[in-house]
């Protein structure tokens, strides 16, 4: 799995109806395109790829008075909403999805409920779990990796991994059990969001052929 369809069906699903340099902005605003293959073409392409798919519903926006070509704004489908919701559950529980996928995951995963949330968390740390003790049938940690010669340091890498990502996945169960954060069907959500002509002081300030559109 991609990073750039949860992002970009995240973004567009937070504003209602979004155009393509919103998402743009967002994800910039969010720092995706430090940590994800979120660049201005990658968007675009997506934006339009869903749309074909069915997952998005473009709709085409009358030129400005100043004179421009018309922009298109996207809004989410029924499909693109299924989608979205898959693609965040699937984040959030595999293990062996990268770094960017559960990025994106968590800053999405208030779309769930808190339950679901927590449940989704504890079958990630049984993955984490079942890859471990793979990984130690052949491998002794305690002996160290020189047991192996230097393919050692593979198995040991992985140890530590799963043993990080495992705390990590403790804490942020243990925080959502104690009520942090506002989850689906709690109230007000956060906003995470630029409104309509908030100047993002973390854009890039990078030009694409496609932002006017």
């Amino acid at each position: 799995m991609s990073a750039i369809r949860l992002l970009v069906l995240g973004a567009v699903r937070q504003h209602g109806r979004a155009h393509g340099y919103q998402v743009r902005n967002d994800l910039e605003y969010w720092g995706a395109h430090e940590w994800s293959n979120a660049k201005p073409g990658s968007i675009y392409h997506a934006l339009k790829q869903m749309a074909k798919q069915g997952l998005l519903h473009a709709h085409e926006i009358a030129p400005s008075t100043a004179g421009g070509p018309p922009r298109t704004e996207y809004e989410v489908t029924a499909r693109g909403t299924e989608e979205y919701f898959r693609l965040l559950r699937e984040a959030l529980v595999a293990r062996e999805r990268s770094v960017d996928v559960l990025s994106a995951a968590i800053g999405f995963m208030v779309d769930l409920e808190r339950a679901e949330v927590l449940e989704l968390l504890r079958q990630r740390l049984r993955g984490l779990a079942e890859w471990r003790d793979a990984v130690t049938e052949h491998y002794v940690p305690e002996d160290g990796p020189g047991q192996l010669g230097h393919i050692g340091e593979i198995m040991n890498m992985w140890v530590h991994v799963a043993d990080g990502e495992a705390a990590w996945t403790r804490g942020l169960i243990e925080r959502v059990e104690g009520g942090a954060y506002t989850f689906a069907g709690e109230g007000e959500p956060f906003v995470g969001v630029l409104a309509e002509g908030e100047e993002n002081p973390y854009a890039t300030g990078q030009r694409h052929p496609e932002d006017a559109y």
